[in-house]
C-alpha cells in the first residue's frame, strides 16, 4: 500500500482494502462492526437487511499498535493524536477526512457494555473477526438500535452454527463465555429476544423463520451450558444490581 493512498468512498470496499493491506503486512488486524458483517454476509448487501455504514471498526493487538498506526497512516488516515496518547493502550482513533469517516481500533479487548477479550480471537485467520465475535459484539449492546438488529439478522441468516471458528458461528464459544459471566448472559439473552421480535415485525417471512430458529438454538445453548460458581452467585442479585455499563463516546 503506497503512502498517501486515498480511502475508498464505499466503506465496505475500504474495509476489504484495509484487510488486504493487513494480510500483506502479516499484521493481525481484523475488521469488526457492521463493515465486518457486510464482508462475510451476502444478505447484508440487499434489502431488507441492507444498511449504510458510517464508520469502520478494527481489532488488533496492543503490542502491534505502532505497526497498526503506521499502516493506517500509509492508508490515508489521520490519527487523533490526543485520543491515541491518552487511550492508545486499549484503543486507537483515526479519521478519513476525505469521506468524513471515523475509524476505531480496539486493542486486545472491546470495552463496551461488557468487556470482550479479543486477544486470542485476532489470531484466527481471516479479514474479519470470527462471525462468533461479530455476533457477540452486537449481542452485548444494551441500547440496541436498528443497524445492530440488521447486522445480527444477517449473521444468523448467512452463518451456520458449529463448535469451531472457521467462518461459522461457534455456539460453544458463545455459550461458554456466557456461562462464566451472568451479566453477559443476561444481556445476550435479552438482546436475542429483542432480535426475535424485530424480525417478526420486519415483514419478511423467510428471514423471520430463519432468525427465530437460530435465536431459539442460541438461547437453548445459553440456558443449557453448565454455569460457573461466580455466575450462580451473581444470578442471586439478578436485575436489582445493574449488570452492564453504557460506554462513553470518548472519541
Amino acid at each position: 500500500m503506497s503512502t498517501f493512498a486515498t480511502p475508498h468512498r464505499d466503506p465496505v470496499a475500504e474495509g476489504a482494502r484495509l484487510a488486504e493491506a493487513a494480510r500483506e503486512a502479516e499484521l493481525k488486524l481484523r475488521l469488526a462492526g457492521g463493515v465486518g458483517v457486510a464482508l462475510c454476509c451476502p444478505s447484508a448487501a440487499a434489502p431488507p437487511l441492507k444498511r449504510t455504514y458510517k464508520d469502520i471498526d478494527l481489532a488488533g493487538r496492543s503490542a502491534d499498535r505502532r505497526r497498526i498506526s503506521s499502516l493506517l497512516i500509509d492508508a490515508g488516515y489521520a490519527p487523533d493524536e490526543r485520543f491515541n496518547m491518552l487511550h492508545g493502550a486499549r484503543r486507537l482513533l483515526f479519521y478519513d477526512d476525505a469521506n468524513d469517516r471515523q475509524l476505531d481500533v480496539f486493542l486486545d479487548r472491546a470495552e463496551l457494555c461488557h468487556m470482550i477479550d479479543l486477544r486470542s480471537r485476532v489470531d484466527i485467520a481471516g479479514p474479519t473477526l470470527p462471525p462468533s465475535d461479530l455476533l457477540l459484539m452486537k449481542l452485548q449492546i444494551v441500547e440496541t438500535n436498528d443497524k445492530d438488529f440488521r447486522d445480527m439478522a444477517a449473521l444468523l441468516v448467512d452463518q451456520p452454527y458449529s463448535s469451531r471458528d472457521d467462518g461459522v458461528i461457534n455456539l460453544d464459544y458463545l455459550a461458554g463465555l456466557a456461562a462464566r459471566d451472568w451479566g453477559l448472559w443476561r444481556t445476550i439473552t435479552m438482546v436475542a429476544h429483542r432480535l426475535d421480535a424485530y424480525v417478526t415485525e420486519m415483514g419478511n417471512a423467510e428471514i423471520a423463520v430463519a432468525v427465530t430458529a437460530k435465536v431459539a438454538t442460541l438461547t437453548h445453548a445459553l440456558e443449557s451450558a453448565p454455569k460457573s460458581r461466580g455466575w450462580r452467585l451473581r444470578a442471586r442479585l439478578g436485575d436489582r444490581v445493574q449488570w452492564y455499563v453504557l460506554p462513553e463516546d470518548d472519541g
